[in-house]
């Protein structure tokens, strides 16, 4: 399904008759309703960043529900379309943190092919209807991802921004990772925190203390 590691660690996933029942469910749902992202775009994360390259992960809630947004990515829309707000205010808070220029767009993917694994807790939403899809059984995967990058030696740096994020912090047990917190960029909690943790550049400087290469936050 994913064509890299992802597919053999996740076997246990894909073959749970539980997990394929719900699968199943929401590939209907696509031939009735419009679902985001399109269906060859639902595991663009892992996709794009396999389990041995991941070195942070960002948790996101769900896709974007508007026409065109969703592409695969936590917090990323596709070029073309408009910025939304939180994404407005990852750029501000790397701008005020790094000094790196945001982005003319809203697409994430070359954060992505750097080892930044972009996951959304739930992987597909209705559009116009946030939320969805939350608790019908996308979490039974993401939690696993979860518990699977924990048993990595290889230090990780887990970035959990607002509640939904920070439930997947249970998971996280192995003292070599790096848990960063902080409420959700969004327009409505953005000032209560978010602006002003630089995630960024804490994450550069936990693998500097490592002696590990810094990740490349310049999507330019």
């Amino acid at each position: 399904m994913i064509g890299n590691d992802w597919d053999t660690l996740l076997s246990v996933i894909w073959n749970s008759p539980g997990f394929n029942k719900f699968y199943q469910g929401i590939m209907k749902e696509y031939e009735k309703k419009e679902i985001y992202p399109p269906k060859e775009h639902i595991f663009e994360a892992l996709k794009l960043t396999s389990f041995k390259d991941t070195r942070v992960v960002i948790v996101g809630q769900d896709p974007y529900h508007g026409k065109g947004e969703a592409m695969g990515l936590s917090f990323s829309v596709n070029k073309g379309i408009k910025i939304p707000p939180s994404l407005q205010n990852i750029y501000k808070e790397l701008y005020d943190d790094l000094k790196i220029m945001p982005k003319k767009d809203g697409d994430l993917t070359n954060w992505a092919k750097n080892g930044v694994l972009l996951l959304n807790a739930v992987l597909t939403v209705e559009k116009d209807k946030a939320a969805s899809h939350r608790g019908k059984g996308w979490e039974l995967l993401t939690d696993y991802i979860i518990k699977l990058l924990n048993t990595k030696n290889e230090p990780v740096v887990f970035i959990l921004w607002g509640n939904f994020a920070k439930e997947k912090a249970k998971f996280i047990t192995n003292h070599n990772h790096y848990i960063i917190t902080s409420p959700h960029p969004s327009p409505f909690s953005a000032y209560s925190g978010f602006f002003g943790s630089k995630p960024f550049s804490k994450t550069n400087n936990f693998f500097i203390s490592k002696s590990l290469p810094p990740i490349n936050w310049d999507l330019n």
